[in-house]
C-alpha cells in the first residue's frame, strides 16, 4: 500500500506558493492528531537523522508551537508556528518562522503561512498543505534550504508512525 500513496509537490512561483498533496493510510482523527499533538509531532516532524523537540505548544487560535530541529551533533534550529485559524478535523492556518530558543522571530529568514487541510477518503486521509510567501525570493530560499527533500522525508516518517 505504501507505494500507492499519493504525493504531489508543486512550486507555484507566479502565486508565491508551495503546494503539497499527501495521502496517508490512516483515519482522519489519527492523522489530525499527528499534526496537532506535540508528543506525536516530535516523533515524525524532522527528517532523519534529525529529530524534533517541542519546547511548548498551545494548539489554539493565538497560540503557538515552539520547537527545535535537533541534529545528530546536538545543533538546534528553532522554529515558531503561530496558529491563526483552526477548524478541528478540517484545517488550520499558521505563520511559520525561524526563531531563537525564546520564540523571538528571526526576520532574516523567510516567514510563510501554512494552510493545512485534512479530508477523509475511505480508509485513508488526504492532507493538502499550501505554503504562501510574501516574496518569490523567500520561496526560493526555502527550496534552496532543502524544504522539498526534508518535508518528503518527514512525510515518510509519518507513514511509518501511522502504520
Amino acid at each position: 500500500m505504501k507505494n500507492t500513496l499519493l504525493m504531489n509537490f508543486t512550486v507555484d512561483r507566479e502565486n508565491k506558493k508551495i503546494k503539497v498533496e499527501r495521502e496517508f493510510a490512516a483515519p482522519l482523527a489519527k492523522v489530525w492528531a499527528a499534526w496537532t499533538d506535540p508528543e506525536i509531532l516530535d516523533q515524525w516532524w524532522a527528517p532523519k537523522p534529525w529529530r524534533a523537540e517541542t519546547k511548548s505548544m498551545n494548539f489554539k487560535v493565538g497560540g503557538y508551537w515552539l520547537y527545535a530541529m535537533v541534529g545528530p551533533d546536538g545543533t538546534r534550529h528553532w522554529a515558531r508556528v503561530d496558529y491563526q485559524a483552526i477548524d478541528p478535523m478540517n484545517y488550520y492556518t499558521a505563520q511559520d518562522a525561524f526563531c531563537d530558543e525564546n520564540g523571538e522571530v528571526n526576520t532574516s529568514f523567510p516567514i510563510n503561512v501554512w494552510l493545512n487541510e485534512f479530508k477523509a477518503s475511505g480508509e485513508s486521509t488526504m492532507v493538502h498543505v499550501t505554503l504562501s510567501f510574501n516574496e518569490v525570493s523567500d520561496l526560493e530560499k526555502i527550496i534552496e534550504m532543502g524544504f522539498k527533500e526534508g518535508f518528503t522525508m518527514a512525510m515518510g516518517n509519518l507513514d511509518e508512525l501511522l502504520a
